[in-house]
Order: C-alpha cells, then sequence, then structure tokens
C-alpha cells in the first residue's frame, strides 16, 4: 500500500519545513496518506515508530552513518535496516516496529534515499499536526532557551492568528550553534529569522556589492 500511495503521491503542500527536500515531502505524504488509511491508531503507531527511529539515529554513531552512505550495496542496507530496528525496538517503549513503518525505510533504501529519512520525519510531523489541528512553532537558537524566555514567546505565539486557529500549540525549540545569536521561528509555512548569522550573511551582501 505504500509503495502505491509514494507512486500516486502528488506534491504535498508547503510545510515550511526548511530541512526537508521536495522528495522527502514527497515520501512523507506517501507514509502518511498510507497509515491514515488504516486508523488513527495506525498513525499514531507510525508516529511514535519514526520518533524511536529518528532517537536511535541521532544516538548510534554508526547508524548515522549507515543512512548517511549512498554507496552501499543493496545487500549492506538490507543488513544495516535489520539492525537499525532492532535497536529501535531494544529502545523507547521496546515495541515491535510496524510493518508499515519498516516498508517506508525499506523503499528508502531500495530508491537510495535512506539520507532523506530526517526530512521525511519532520515532514510526516507536521503533516500529523495538521491533521489532528495542532500548530507546532519551532524555535531555533544558539543555544536552549531560558525557561522564562520560552514562556514569553509561548504567550505572544498564543496571540498570533494560526494559533487562534489551532485545537493546540506546540512549541519545540531547537538548538544549532551555527545560528551564533538570535532566534529563528518556524511555524506553518512561514519563517521568522531573527538570527545574528542571518545579519551577518545580509552585511556582509552589502559589503560585497559596495566593493
Amino acid at each position: 500500500m505504500l509503495r502505491t500511495s509514494l507512486r500516486s503521491a502528488t506534491a504535498p503542500v508547503a510545510l515550511g519545513r526548511r530541512a526537508a527536500s521536495t522528495i522527502a515531502l514527497k515520501y512523507s505524504q506517501a507514509i502518511f496518506s498510507a497509515a491514515r488509511s488504516k486508523g488513527a491508531a495506525d498513525l499514531d503507531k507510525v508516529q511514535s515508530d519514526l520518533s524511536t527511529i529518528s532517537s536511535t539515529i541521532s544516538s548510534v554513531p554508526e547508524l548515522k552513518t549507515f543512512v548517511s552512505n549512498p554507496t552501499l550495496s543493496a545487500g549492506d542496507r538490507a543488513s544495516g535496516l535489520q539492525t537499525l530496528f532492532k535497536q529501535a525496538e531494544s529502545s523507547g517503549s521496546k515495541k515491535p516496529i510496524s510493518e508499515l513503518t519498516k516498508n517506508l525505510f525499506t523503499v528508502l533504501s531500495e530508491n537510495g534515499r535512506l539520507n532523506e529519512a530526517e526530512g521525511v520525519i519532520e515532514g510526516f510531523n507536521e503533516l500529523v499536526a495538521s491533521h489532528k489541528g495542532e500548530l507546532t512553532v519551532t524555535i531555533t537558537s544558539a543555544g536552549p532557551l531560558p525557561r522564562d524566555a520560552q514562556t514569553r514567546l509561548e504567550s505572544t505565539l498564543k496571540q498570533s492568528q494560526a494559533a487562534q486557529k489551532s485545537k493546540s500549540l506546540k512549541v519545540v525549540n531547537k538548538v544549532n550553534p551555527s545560528i551564533l545569536g538570535g532566534i529563528i521561528v518556524d511555524f506553518g509555512d512561514k519563517s521568522i529569522d531573527l538570527s545574528v548569522a542571518s545579519r551577518v550573511n545580509k552585511l556582509n551582501s552589502l559589503l560585497q556589492q559596495s566593493v
């Protein structure tokens, strides 16, 4: 069913994900459609699976290398997937990974797209959030936001039109030292870049134009 969904998937709606490529979002749409057609329980299970797999890849350097290496043979990719599934099943809730989730990664592997896994998972989570009427706001900062600063931002965000149209608001703080300072706020298809890195890049651009 996943393979059929992937073949028939149209271009996904704009998700506002900076890390996810157009290709990744097509896989996100395919797995979302396949899981939703089976029911709410399956949708929640796939989301739980993907969260566990994402954490497993992030915490195991060998697996991070595995998914980012496009030169592996078909046999090595198949073997690596089994290792990934076993690692994921032994962590978190210790529940078996669903066949739907396994099929997704098998298709990614067969198409040489395992390096798109992070974007696929991000896109899937946004589709689920939209389906449930949730608004997820990602605040990227150079270091962890102090609790009082995040609370003030949440209060401001709750007053936005987008938040008032949603059933619930979820604020996630991501740390990315490369932005140097300031914050980047992403929600829906919008992105507000208030980072120091952005200002430095704009300054460099202006300086180059004036030379």
